[in-house]
């Protein structure tokens, strides 16, 4: 197990156990904001766990009663103020979050977010982004910008990937609180446990991936994002010529020869 050293003040906590790497949003008391140093820290979380062979699996919760509330919308009125009323800071942010959404897909590792409580706006977003997602059953969830002039239009790149187009538009328009049962019937979420299950309930699911080939696991997600944004054709060619890599790797080998000797395989990572 490995805690890396952090003091629980830590504006983002990593616990390592098992494989599985967890990370919590810190900051309860603000409702664990989007801000700058939390995109910051994510990134650079993001980064280093790219690079940790250790990890086969991430889990992305939070604490106290917020899953996250979004933008930091007092640090971006205060910009206002500079000489082009906030224009290059808010492209700046809105780049450092979009570029963390980006890292949760590009990452090797299978994502996982465990929410409780509210998720909204960009925080919404974020568990959108995630690769799987499990929520207590109090969770909500909503992109509510339209209700203060700021439609929600980052939020619904990863809404409009997770969700259909009715139910997408349906949260970006009217902006409404989604309880988690009907986020669930959605699309957003995966699972719907009873209220302070969700993080256990992700481990579980963390546990398993990490019980498979990580080079498997690495190839399969990369090939499914890939994939997803091609046009029909294009994406069987792409697949097969995933797959027939994946054939020639050693842990395909294994595992096939383990299935047909009816054992267990052995994986090399």
């Amino acid at each position: 197990m490995n805690l890396h050293h952090q003091p629980d003040t830590a504006i983002l906590l990593r616990r390592d156990a098992d494989g599985i790497a967890t990370l919590t949003l810190n900051r309860p008391q603000a409702r664990n904001p989007l801000s700058e140093a939390m995109l910051a820290a994510l990134s650079e979380a993001f980064t280093a766990i790219a690079a940790d062979r250790s990890v086969r699996a991430v889990i992305l919760a939070a604490a106290g009663p917020v899953f996250s509330a979004g933008h930091d919308l007092k640090e971006m009125t205060a910009h206002r103020a500079d000489a082009d009323r906030g224009r290059a800071y808010f492209a700046d942010i809105l780049g450092c979050c979009s570029g963390v959404m980006q890292q949760i897909t590009a990452l090797p590792q299978p994502v996982i977010a465990a929410v409780e409580g509210t998720a909204t706006a960009a925080g919404c977003q974020l568990v959108a982004s995630c690769d799987l997602a499990v929520a207590g059953n109090e969770a909500r969830f909503c992109t509510p910008g339209v209700h203060i002039g700021l439609f929600c239009s980052t939020p619904m790149v990863a809404l409009s990937r997770n969700l259909s187009a009715k139910h997408a538009m349906e949260m970006l328009l009217l902006g409404e609180m989604v309880p988690a049962e009907e986020a669930l019937r959605m699309g957003l979420l995966n699972r719907v446990v009873p209220a302070g299950d969700a993080l256990a309930e992700a481990h579980r699911l963390a546990a398993i991936i990490a019980s498979k080939s990580s080079a498997t696991v690495k190839i399969g997600k990369r090939a499914f994002y890939e994939q997803r944004e091609m046009g029909l054709k294009a994406a069987y060619d792409h697949a097969s010529a995933v797959m027939v890599e994946n054939m020639l790797a050693r842990d395909a080998e294994e595992g096939i020869g383990a299935f047909m000797a009816k054992r267990a395989p052995i994986w090399e990572s």
